[in-house]
């Protein structure tokens, strides 16, 4: 059986991936995948946001880009999609770029908790030293959870992103959880299960185990990802990640085409 599509990688545009995207697709089709799709980090309203988004100018060689891994591969299905940062106020931004090209689906990512403050960011780990976990955790779900009622997106990204350097919050954070995944369902957005994380501090796929429960028994359907930044890290993990899904119930996740949802057996 083939391996669920990888719904998330990126190129050297958002200058801390490496490898084009015909290389990516290359390894994909080594390990026996049959659809991939690249996500690479959206432009930001302003190119000096930050220093890992793409510029604006380059948003069109990106697509050149994935277009060349297309021709280049040509039994493999390639899906063209950005990972879009979901900023309170940027909603309009997001709507321009969705008219620009022919994208067949969008992950919501939430990095930012404030507009200085991209909670994953390792330059910045300082700022959780300096905050009650629960207080970021809260925001950071809150986001989540307008980024999904925005349906601005297909998919929700690591949506535990806030574990990646292990800062816990002691408070329960169940309703934090059941109110996202409420709104998922309720915007027909999916959930990525990202096995980044299984390469960050956390050790663990995003999201965890319990919030995949929750997903399931809540009907909010999900995707697969590696957050590949490299070539050699597309399809990794990928056999833990299907077995989580299958574990707490799954067994369909979606496939997007121009932003239209299907569903398909894992």
């Amino acid at each position: 059986m083939p391996w669920p599509a990888d719904y998330h990688m990126h190129t050297p545009l958002c200058r801390h991936a490496v490898g084009e995207p015909t290389e990516y697709a290359a390894q994909a089709v080594k390990l026996g995948f049959t659809e991939i799709g690249f996500s690479d980090h959206n432009p930001m309203v302003r190119d000096d946001f930050d220093d890992w988004h793409m510029r604006q100018d380059e948003l069109d060689a990106y697509v050149e880009n994935v277009a060349k891994a297309r021709k280049d591969h040509p039994n493999l299905t390639i899906k063209l999609a950005l990972e879009i940062d979901y900023i309170p106020g940027h909603e309009d931004w997001i709507r321009e770029l969705a008219a620009r090209h022919p994208w067949d689906y969008f992950i919501g990512s939430v990095h930012y908790v404030s507009d200085s403050w991209d909670l994953d960011n390792p330059k910045k780990i300082s700022e959780w030293k300096q905050r009650d976990p629960f207080e970021v955790w809260s925001v950071y779900f809150d986001r989540l959870t307008m980024a999904a009622e925005s349906r601005l997106f297909e998919i929700i990204g690591h949506a535990d992103l806030a574990k990646k350097f292990c800062f816990y919050p002691k408070a329960d954070c169940t309703h934090l959880f059941q109110r996202f995944m409420k709104s998922a369902k309720e915007s027909n957005a999916a959930i990525e299960l990202n096995t980044a994380g299984l390469r960050k501090d956390c050790k663990e796929i995003y999201p965890h185990r319990r919030i995949v429960e929750m997903a399931c028994a809540a009907g909010v359907p999900i995707t697969f990802a590696s957050d590949a930044h490299a070539p050699g890290e597309v399809g990794m993990n990928f056999a833990e990640a299907v077995q989580l899904a299958k574990d707490v119930g799954y067994t369909q996740r979606c496939r997007f085409t121009r932003r239209q949802r299907a569903f398909v057996a894992i």
